[in-house]
């Protein structure tokens, strides 16, 4: 069987989540930046890699916080969710020159805030609670809110 890996990163400065402006899905036009893990890469290097790309901000790969399928995707996609920590560099819009859906937009949005951006409150729950089960498997990528 094919499947896609897909390398997500969670970066949260003051109570703050960084997202990027992409169409996701009708009811959410904000997500997470992250992306394809590439032939070669490690999932590290994908998340920092993607995290650069649409944010122009520098990471470091912090801890595993989960494991998700999306098996209603064709391929399927096998979603991995980092907690990183910034190491540098400034919020910048990426070039999107070779993207079929850019990024219009990148912010860090406050947890207070998320529900207008289209999050779900089981996803701010596992923020506000740092977490809970992290480095698990938690099935279907719904059941963490995304």
């Amino acid at each position: 069987m094919t499947f896609q890996l897909r390398a997500t990163g969670i970066l949260i400065e003051n109570r703050r989540l960084l997202l990027v402006r992409q169409s996701v899905n009708p009811e959410r036009a904000w997500s997470l930046p992250g992306g394809r893990v590439e032939a070669g890469e490690t999932l590290e290097q994908a998340v920092t890699r993607e995290v650069l790309e649409e944010t122009g901000l520098q990471t470091r790969l912090e801890k595993l916080l989960y494991l998700c399928d999306k098996t209603d995707s064709t391929p399927p996609v096998l979603h991995i969710t980092f907690l990183l920590s910034r190491v540098g560099g400034e919020i910048a819009l990426p070039s999107n020159e070779h993207d079929q859906n850019p990024i219009h937009d990148v912010a860090f949005v406050a947890f207070s805030a998320l529900r207008d951006y289209g999050f779900t409150q089981t996803f701010i729950d596992l923020l506000e609670n740092d977490f809970p089960h992290a480095g698990s498997y938690m099935g279907e990528k719904h059941n963490i809110g995304l």
